[in-house]
C-alpha cells in the first residue's frame, strides 16, 4: 500500500444522534441516526453504492451526448441474521435517456456496457462489498 492509495474521512459527533464526516479536502457531509433528520449511515452507504456507478456511467456516456434523464435508485433490505444487522438484496437501477441523434444513439448503445463495466471493474464501492473486505475496528486514545 502507498500513501497515494490511502483514503480517509474523519467523523465527529456534533450533537445527539448527529455527526459530520470531513474528507481530506475539507468537504463535509452531515448525517444522523434518523431520529434527528438527515441521511442515516445506511442511506449514505446506498448513496455511495449508486454514486460510484453513476460517476463511472456518466463519464462513459456523456462523451457522446448529455442525458435528458439520468437518475438511479439504490435499494436493499436491512435485516438481522444470527450475526447481527446487514443489508441484503442490494440493487442499483439506472434510468437514463439521451436525445435523438447520432451522439444520443452512441450513448444509448454503450450504456449497458458502461453499467456492466462499472459494476464488474470500476466501482470501488460495489466491488468492495462483493469481495467482502474485512473491517478492523479499534479504540485509539480517549477513555
Amino acid at each position: 500500500m502507498t500513501s497515494d492509495s490511502l483514503r480517509s474521512v474523519t467523523v465527529e459527533r456534533t450533537g445527539p444522534g448527529r455527526f459530520t464526516a470531513t474528507n481530506s479536502r475539507g468537504d463535509t457531509v452531515t448525517f444522523s441516526t434518523g431520529s434527528a433528520g438527515g441521511f442515516t449511515p445506511v442511506e449514505l452507504f446506498l448513496a455511495a453504492l449508486g454514486g460510484c456507478s453513476a460517476a463511472d456511467v456518466d463519464a462513459a456516456t456523456t462523451r457522446h451526448a448529455e442525458p435528458s434523464v439520468f437518475s438511479l435508485t439504490v435499494e436493499g433490505h436491512k435485516v438481522q441474521d444470527e450475526g447481527g444487522n446487514l443489508m441484503t438484496d442490494l440493487e442499483v437501477a439506472f434510468t437514463v435517456a439521451f436525445p435523438e441523434g447520432e451522439g444520443g444513439d452512441r450513448a444509448r448503445a454503450i450504456l449497458p456496457r458502461a453499467v456492466k463495466t462499472s459494476h464488474d471493474k470500476l466501482c470501488t464501492v460495489s466491488r468492495t462489498v462483493e469481495a467482502g473486505t474485512p473491517v478492523v475496528v479499534k479504540v485509539v486514545g480517549g477513555g
